[in-house]
């Protein structure tokens, strides 16, 4: 029989987690009272408040048009890396095929190459191929990068279905297809929205590559970002990045929620 450990003799494992979670939460919740400066510089303390920066974001053509860029590529690469991370990970958990592992490694490779690198490569490619600063080129590059991610997380919710359910109704008479999306796919509704989440978030929030391949009217929101530290800083950054706070936060925290919710008996 397993003893159990007293709180007390794991106090110091909690108070290192707690440290370790401060040391990484704190610098990104400080950006949040430095958007509501009344300073003309980014100043930690606040010499004021003010809610000029977040009129100032709205109220510059260069922020709203990158947000509504960076928007419509991060619902659009949602879509597709969602499409095919679900469609591949069904396909290695159902197979038995020979380069099942092979395969499995290819599709999650994004995640351990250097964004810089795959940056570069797909700026000759997309040279070529006339992709540069277009709304297709960015999707298809951030569904690369956000494949993998839907992959692990389908994956993950596979591996706690029980298939035997999809295989009565396909004795039933129903095709796989139509098991897959009548028996499974209802079923897995949290993991599929978890996997879609994810794909938005790290394309919204990615920026190398974006660097590389887009800009003029199609650059997107870190793009801009990132152009804005080089050129002039000042704390509509911090605005910007609260607002970015917030929409990759927010989602994942209700998902959460109501995710328990539906646990509870």
């Amino acid at each position: 029989m397993e003893s159990h450990v007293p709180h007390k003799q794991r106090l110091w494992l909690y108070v290192l987690t707690a440290l370790i979670l401060i040391f990484l939460v704190l610098p990104t919740l400080i950006v949040i009272p430095m958007s509501f400066s009344s300073a003309n510089s980014l100043a930690f303390p606040p010499p004021g408040w003010s809610m000029r920066w977040y009129e100032s974001f709205f109220g510059q053509e260069k922020w709203l048009l990158s947000t509504w860029v960076s928007l419509r590529v991060a619902f659009g690469t949602m879509i597709l890396a969602t499409t095919l991370g679900t469609a591949a990970a069904y396909g290695l958990h159902v197979g038995s095929f020979a380069l099942r592992g092979t395969i499995s490694s290819v599709l999650i490779a994004p995640l351990a190459i250097p964004s810089i690198l795959l940056a570069i490569g797909m700026f000759f490619v997309y040279a070529s191929g006339g992709l540069l600063n277009s709304m297709l080129g960015l999707v298809i590059a951030h569904t690369l990068v956000a494949t993998p991610f839907v992959l692990i997380t389908m994956t993950a919710g596979f591996k706690t279905y029980d298939l035997s359910q999809e295989m009565v109704a396909r004795s039933l008479g129903a095709s796989r297809l139509k098991a897959f999306f009548t028996i499974t796919l209802p079923q897995l509704k949290f993991s599929v929205i978890s996997a879609a989440l994810l794909a938005f978030i790290v394309s919204f929030d990615e920026v190398v590559i974006s660097v590389f391949i887009s800009a003029g009217p199609n650059s997107t929101l870190t793009k801009v970002m990132f152009s804005t530290l080089r050129d002039d800083v000042d704390p509509t950054i911090a605005a910007v990045s609260t607002l970015m706070l917030i929409i990759a936060t927010v989602p994942p925290l209700v998902l959460q929620l109501l995710a328990n919710r539906k646990r509870e008996p």
